[in-house]
């Protein structure tokens, strides 16, 4: 839950920060679409040890101001290696994404789908908004070209009753690491990783302790009963993208993502009363791969 609501909240930082730079040059990378394309996806991954995986179907639309999307769904999904039943709400929702300019999609309503659902949903627009970003806030024309993307804002989850502070930023080094003209893919890793200086706003003095070897760039404070969870540390994650260059379209995305962090539990809500701190990791690989087009 965690990563999945990064991945909706920092992307409108994306397009800011997008819009405000100046158009570059065409690179290696761009998205051609053809109006009722289809393409059809496996994500699989695991949060720590569980297990889960998704299908996603994706159909290309054409607009009436003339922008194509793709627009997803979502089917058999499964958590732990047990399936789990699609409400009506999840099997109906629908999210559009483009590669073609402007903005890469509108923020969904994730009160649609139900929880399961949220992470792959996020994950998948985590992808896009990469994308989106090689192909146009820099210039990758061959192999070993790459660019920084400066953090354009600290992303939160908080929600206010379980989740009183929940924040991460981090900065993008995206490169072409390979074009490969005979199998028409090209490859393009984003690596997502701690500014310098994180703006992160860490409530607790003890959270300022780096917990890795940067200073910490991710901090949550969870409300359990009468009491509280409080975690600090260090979040990095970094995506590969395989991209067919004749369409622009996904081969392959893979998303490694990395939480050290500290926990304490708390007795107030100031965080200065508590207990010893232990280690809090989480490890996350997931992959998305085309199965038909």
């Amino acid at each position: 839950m965690m990563r999945a609501a990064i991945g909706v909240v920092v992307l409108s930082g994306f397009v800011a920060g997008v819009a405000q730079e100046p158009p570059s040059p065409a690179g290696v990378l761009s998205r051609r679409y053809t109006d009722g394309e289809r393409l059809s996806y496996l994500m699989k991954g695991h949060n720590n040890d569980r297990p889960f995986e998704a299908r996603l179907t994706a159909v290309v639309k054409k607009g009436a101001d003339g922008k194509f999307v793709e627009e997803y769904a979502w089917s058999d999904l499964a958590w732990g290696g047990a399936a789990q039943p699609l409400t009506q709400a999840s099997r109906d929702f629908r999210q559009a994404v483009t590669l073609a300019g402007g903005q890469p999609f509108t923020f969904p309503d994730l009160s649609r789908v139900q929880p399961g659902l949220i992470g792959p949903v996020t994950d998948l627009l985590t992808f896009y908004a990469d994308l989106f970003l090689a192909m146009h806030a820099g210039q990758l024309r061959a192999p070993g070209d790459h660019f920084l993307f400066p953090s354009p804002m600290v992303a939160s989850w908080a929600d206010g009753t379980h989740v009183l502070t929940g924040e991460d930023e981090v900065d993008f080094d995206i490169r072409l690491t390979a074009v490969d003209t005979a199998a028409d893919v090209a490859t393009v890793q984003v690596k997502h990783m701690p500014p310098k200086a994180p703006r992160v706003k860490l409530p607790a003095e003890w959270m300022r302790a780096p917990v890795a070897d940067t200073p910490n760039n991710w901090v949550q404070v969870r409300r359990q009963g009468e009491a509280y969870v409080a975690s600090a540390g260090k979040e990095t994650f970094d995506v590969e993208l395989k991209v067919r260059l004749s369409t622009g379209a996904i081969v392959l995305a893979t998303l490694d993502n990395l939480v050290e962090a500290m926990a304490r539990d708390c007795r107030n809500a100031e965080l200065t009363e508590c207990g010893e701190p232990r280690p809090n990791r989480t490890v996350r690989r997931i992959d998305m791969t085309l199965t038909g087009q």
